[in-house]
C-alpha cells in the first residue's frame, strides 16, 4: 500500500470496505451513497485478530431491542415536553388575556415570545451539541425550559411573564433539534425512518397532554387563590404543570441515557463508543446467550491535542470573537459545495411550514372562541375590554374540548408515517402532506359553521403532522454528524423566525382582516410542498 493511499484512508475511515450499490445513486443530486458490506481487520494485543467496524456495522452488531424502546420512551417524553411548553400558551389566551389585561397585539407577542427564545437558542445549542456532546446539551436545555417555564406562573406583570417565556423558549430551542440528532445516531439504518417517525408521534402526545391539562385545570374554580398578593388563577397552575415534563426529562437523561456513540466516534473517543455499544448489546440481547464480541472502531482523528491547538489565548474580547467566528463555521459549510442546494431548499421549507403551522395552530383556541360567538373563524366579533372579566369567565370549556379533539386527530397521520416512511421515503411524504395541508387551510377560511371548522382543522392537523415527521427524518439524514445538530438548530431557528412572524401577523390582522393571514398560510404551505420536490431522496441511507 502506498503512503498516499494510507493517508487517504486515514482521512476517510468510514469508507473502508465500502461497495458501491447502483440502486443507491441519488438521481436528484448525482451523489453516491455508499453501502458498507465488509469490515477491515487489525491486530489487537497479543497478536489476536480484532475487527475494525464502521459506525453502521457497530450499530448492527449491538442489535435492536429493549435499549431502543427505552430510548424511544425517554426521548419521546422530552419531545412531548417541548410540545407542552410551546402549545400551553395557546390554551392560556382565552383566560389569561383578562388577568394580564392583554390586547390582540399583546397576545401575538406572547405567542411569539417562546419562538423568539427558540430562535436564539436553536443554533447555539445545536452548535454546542456538535462540539460538546448531545446528552449534556439536552440535560441543560431541558432544565432551562422547565425551570423558567414554571417560574412564569408566578409572574405578576405581563412584561415579566413575557421575559420568562422567552428564556423558557431558549431551552426549548436546544432540545428540539438535538433530540432528533441524538436519537437517530443509535438507530440501525433499516429501522431509522420508522423509529424517528415514532419519536415524532410524541409531539402529538404532548399536544394531547397540554390540551387535556387545559381542559381539566383552567375551568376549575378551586385552583383560584391568593398567593402573597398575587391573584393565582387556574391558568397559572396549568403553567406550573406544563413545566413538569421538561424537568423530569432532564432527570431521565442524567440518570439513564449514554452519550451518542456516533458523536463519540467522530470525537475520536473509541473506548467510550465501544462502552455504549456494549450497553446497547446487553439490553438488546437480554435473555439470550449471545456474548458481546470484541471489536475496534473506525474513528476520526480529532484528538484532544489537536483541539487544544485551536484554542486562542488573549483578551476576553479576542476569545469571544474567536468563539463567534468558529460558531459561524457550520453555517458556512452548510451553504457550500454539495450541501448548498439542499440547505436552501430546507430553509424555504422550514420557513413555510413554521409560519403556516404555528401561525394558525397557536390561534386555534382564539378562533374557535370567535366561532362560538360569530359563526365563523373570521367573524368580526367585538369582545369586551380586557379590563372586564365578562369575556373570559366563566371559561368556555368547549374551546379546550375542541383543542383536545384536534390534538388527537394527529394519530392517523402519525400511524401512517410510521408505516410508510421506510418504504415511501421522507421526500414524497413531505411534499404531499404540505400540498394537502394547503388545501385544508383554504377551506377553513371558506366555511361558516363551527362543525365544518372543527372538521377541517382536524384534517389540517392530521395531514400536517405527516410533513413534520417527514422533515424530522429527512433533516437528520441530509447532513453529516459534525454538522447535524448545528444544521437542525439553524433551520429550527429559521422556523422560529417564521413562527414569530406568523403569530405577529395573526395578532395584528385577526381583528381587522382575518382572511389575509389564513390565505397567506395556505399559499406558503403550497410553496413548501412544491419546493420539497427538489430535495434528494434519502430513503434508508446510512448516516455519514
Amino acid at each position: 500500500m502506498s503512503r498516499h493511499t494510507g493517508e487517504t484512508e486515514a482521512r476517510r475511515p468510514l469508507l473502508v470496505g465500502a461497495h458501491l450499490d447502483p440502486r443507491e445513486l441519488d438521481s436528484d443530486e448525482g451523489e453516491v451513497i455508499f453501502e458498507r458490506r465488509a469490515s477491515s481487520v487489525t491486530h489487537g494485543e497479543g497478536g489476536s485478530t480484532l475487527r475494525k467496524l464502521t459506525y453502521e456495522e457497530a450499530v448492527e452488531e449491538a442489535g435492536f431491542g429493549l435499549f431502543h424502546w427505552l430510548l424511544l420512551v425517554v426521548c419521546g417524553w422530552a419531545n412531548a415536553s417541548d410540545a407542552v411548553e410551546i402549545l400551553c400558551v395557546s390554551f392560556l389566551l382565552p383566560t389569561a388575556r383578562c388577568d394580564l389585561l392583554l390586547s390582540s397585539s399583546d397576545m401575538g407577542l406572547l405567542t411569539a415570545s417562546i419562538f423568539l427564545g427558540m430562535m436564539v437558542g436553536g443554533y447555539m445549542w445545536g452548535y454546542l451539541a456538535d462540539q460538546k456532546g448531545r446528552r449534556k446539551v439536552l440535560i441543560v436545555s431541558l432544565t432551562v425550559n422547565g425551570l423558567f417555564g414554571g417560574l412564569a406562573s408566578v409572574a405578576p406583570w405581563f412584561w415579566l411573564f413575557l421575559l420568562l417565556r422567552f428564556i423558557s423558549g431558549i431551552g426549548v430551542g436546544g432540545s428540539i433539534p438535538v433530540i432528533f440528532s441524538y436519537f437517530s445516531e443509535f438507530m440501525p439504518r433499516l429501522k431509522r425512518g420508522a423509529m424517528i417517525s415514532a419519536l415524532a408521534t410524541f409531539w402529538m402526545a404532548g399536544n394531547i397532554l397540554a390540551a387535556g391539562l387545559a381542559w381539566l385545570v383552567i375551568p376549575r374554580t378551586w385552583a383560584h387563590f391568593s398567593l402573597s398578593g398575587l391573584d393565582f388563577q387556574s391558568w397559572r397552575l396549568f403553567v406550573v404543570l406544563c413545566s413538569v415534563p421538561s424537568i423530569t426529562s432532564a432527570i431521565l437523561f442524567k440518570l439513564l441515557m449514554p452519550e451518542s456513540p456516533k458523536f463519540l466516534m467522530e470525537a475520536g473517543r473509541e473506548k467510550d463508543a465501544i462502552r455504549v455499544f456494549r450497553v446497547m448489546f446487553k439490553l438488546n440481547m437480554r435473555g439470550t446467550r449471545k456474548c458481546f464480541a470484541k471489536f475496534g472502531l473506525h474513528t476520526r482523528s480529532k484528538q484532544r491535542g489537536q483541539l487544544e491547538e485551536n484554542r486562542i489565548c488573549g483578551s476576553r474580547r479576542q476569545r469571544l470573537a474567536s468563539f463567534l467566528e468558529k460558531g459561524l463555521v457550520p453555517i458556512k459549510q452548510m451553504f457550500r459545495g454539495s450541501l448548498k442546494a439542499r440547505s436552501i431548499v430546507l430553509l424555504i421549507i422550514f420557513y413555510c411550514i413554521s409560519f403556516g403551522y404555528y401561525g394558525l395552530w397557536m390561534w386555534f383556541p382564539e378562533l374557535f372562541d370567535r366561532v362560538e360567538d360569530g359563526g365563523s373563524p373570521c367573524a368580526n366579533v367585538s369582545h369586551p375590554s380586557p379590563n372586564s372579566n365578562q369575556s373570559c369567565y366563566p371559561v368556555k370549556t368547549a374551546v379546550y374540548m375542541e383543542g383536545f379533539v384536534i390534538a388527537a386527530s394527529n394519530l392517523p397521520g402519525n400511524i401512517f408515517t410510521i408505516l410508510m416512511m421506510d418504504s415511501t421515503g421522507g421526500k414524497a411524504l413531505l411534499s404531499g402532506s404540505l400540498l394537502v395541508s394547503s388545501v385544508s387551510v383554504f377551506f377553513i377560511y371558506v366555511v361558516k359553521t363551527k362543525t365544518h371548522s372543527l372538521v377541517l382543522s382536524c384534517i389540517f392537523s392530521g395531514v400536517s403532522v405527516i410533513a413534520w415527521n417527514a422533515l424530522d427524518v429527512v433533516g437528520t439524514e441530509l447532513f453529516p454528524t459534525q454538522l447535524r445538530s448545528s444544521a437542525l438548530g439553524f433551520f429550527t431557528g429559521v422556523g422560529r423566525v417564521a413562527a414569530i412572524m406568523g403569530n405577529v401577523v395573526f395578532g395584528k390582522l385577526v381583528d381587522t382582516n382575518c382572511a389575509v393571514p389564513i390565505l397567506l398560510v395556505s399559499a406558503l404551505l403550497l410553496t413548501g410542498g412544491l419546493v420539497a420536490l427538489l430535495l434528494p431522496q434519502t430513503k434508508q441511507t446510512e448516516l455519514t
